[in-house]
């Protein structure tokens, strides 16, 4: 995943697991860089899955209204 826009950064203090940090700092990962990434992900993950759940009641009548009638538009598909 490649990052395009520059972000305003904001030092903060975490603990880590000892022997995770040593090995990665001994493996040359960038830990800021890497918690970031991984913040980012779960940050994401998080969104979609509350997005979901509050438009739960709209997508199952989506469904269903496509399991009863097929896509709109499907009889013009030519593949």
């Amino acid at each position: 995943m490649a990052i395009t826009r520059r972000t305003t950064k904001k030092a903060t203090n975490i603990t880590l697991s000892a022997d995770v940090l040593a090995e990665a700092k001994a493996l040359n990962i960038n830990i800021s860089q890497a918690c970031d990434l991984y913040l980012r992900n779960l940050v994401r993950g998080e969104r979609e899955k509350r997005w979901q759940q509050e438009h739960a009641e709209f997508i199952a009548a989506y469904n269903q209204t496509v399991e009863q009638e097929g896509l709109p538009l499907d009889e013009w598909r030519s593949f």
